[in-house]
């Protein structure tokens, strides 16, 4: 787990469970299926599409996404990753430690890092996706984003700029 902005820590699933998991003072972004699933309890491969829950998940402090780092970006809703950076700025303003993981803490969370910081916190750079991404591989060297979601980022590059919260 690594901290690339004061209290707010990117990481993988080992990371949460050992470290973070159940501790106060901290909000959680689960960017892996399994705590979707465990949280909306299905058994199946999704919760059915009319479940109000179908790709995100709240409990308190902790937010899941039905977030599968595939190949193809097809199945990556703009909407889910909308919801959970506007999750992380809610928690971080309030003070809280945030951490955001996947599996592996190399694609998923850390993706999604890279756009709060670029988009909320203003500390990446905005002209492009990969001058942010190359930025965002010096204060987080494990970043590895899997082709379905790094092609949803840079595709939306400039739709999640000017959803309001880059500077221009």
């Amino acid at each position: 787990m690594i901290e690339v902005y004061p209290n707010l820590f990117v990481g993988n699933m080992y990371d949460y469970e050992t470290i973070v998991a159940g501790k106060a003072g901290w909000a959680v972004v689960h960017a892996c299926k399994p705590y979707h699933r465990s949280a909306v309890g299905y058994r199946s491969w999704n919760a059915p599409r009319n479940h109000p829950e179908y790709l995100v998940a709240r409990r308190e402090n902790r937010l899941m996404l039905c977030l599968l780092d595939l190949p193809i970006s097809l199945f990556i809703q703009k909407e889910m990753i909308d919801l959970a950076l506007d999750f992380i700025e809610q928690m971080h303003a309030s003070g809280m430690k945030v951490m955001i993981h996947c599996m592996k803490g190399r694609s998923r969370s850390a993706s999604i890092t890279l756009l709060y910081l670029a988009t909320r916190l203003h500390v990446l750079p905005t002209d492009s996706f990969e001058a942010a991404e190359e930025h965002f591989r010096r204060l987080y060297p494990r970043y590895r984003a899997m082709r379905g979601i790094r092609e949803h980022v840079r595709r939306n590059w400039r739709e999640y700029c000017e959803g309001g919260r880059c500077e221009q």
